[in-house]
């Protein structure tokens, strides 16, 4: 799931700061509700918009969309979705405070998950 450039134009983007922090409520609201999906959804938005907090809590919830995904081996998407979610976190200006750190730092525990998964594939022979 790679990231979406947004125009202006885009309807679904918020543009003012009061819409923007509506978009960053709503992906809180369906993150407490466990709708990582719809969460993933509104963050995006808001962190497009330039919302420090979201491009944080996006990246979060992606990794953990990453980590229920990863769990079905035929599934290639959880790689997809830690590549977004990496670039999220190393974009955000404010990756200096402890929350981002952490974040961070999980992101990469779940990259090292992610390759050992990969080093105990089976490989094929021919």
């Amino acid at each position: 799931m790679p990231v979406r450039p947004w125009n202006p134009e885009d309807l679904g983007r918020p543009t003012d700061g009061e819409r923007v922090d509506v978009a960053f409520g709503l992906g809180r609201v369906y993150e407490h509700e466990g709708d990582l999906e719809r969460a993933a959804g509104w963050y995006r938005r808001a962190a497009e918009s330039g919302h420090a907090g979201a491009a944080l809590r996006l990246g979060a919830v992606l990794g953990r969309l990453a980590d229920a995904r990863s769990a079905d081996a035929s599934d290639e998407s959880a790689e997809d979705l830690l590549a977004e979610a990496t670039r999220w976190l190393s974009g955000v200006q404010a990756a200096t405070t402890p929350d981002a750190i952490e974040l961070i730092t999980d992101m990469l525990n779940r990259h090292q998950r992610q390759a050992a998964r990969r080093g105990l594939e089976p490989t094929a022979t021919g």
